[in-house]
């Protein structure tokens, strides 16, 4: 067998799930507060208030 027991593996798991699934959640907060998307951001809150549908796909 390999030095590797269940107990470990699974901290281990739980360990890195953790730090990937943080550090993901910072990449995302970041892209969407990133002053370059504002515009964007600030054009798709006000798209379900607006009345005309033929805009709501842009290529």
């Amino acid at each position: 067998m390999s030095g590797l027991s269940y107990e470990a593996v699974a901290r281990f798991a739980q360990q890195g799930g953790t730090v990937y699934f943080a550090v993901l959640f910072v990449a995302v907060v970041i892209y969407a507060l990133w002053p370059r998307h504002t515009e964007t951001f600030k054009r798709l809150a006000a798209l379900p208030l607006e009345d005309n549908e033929d805009n709501h796909v842009q290529p």
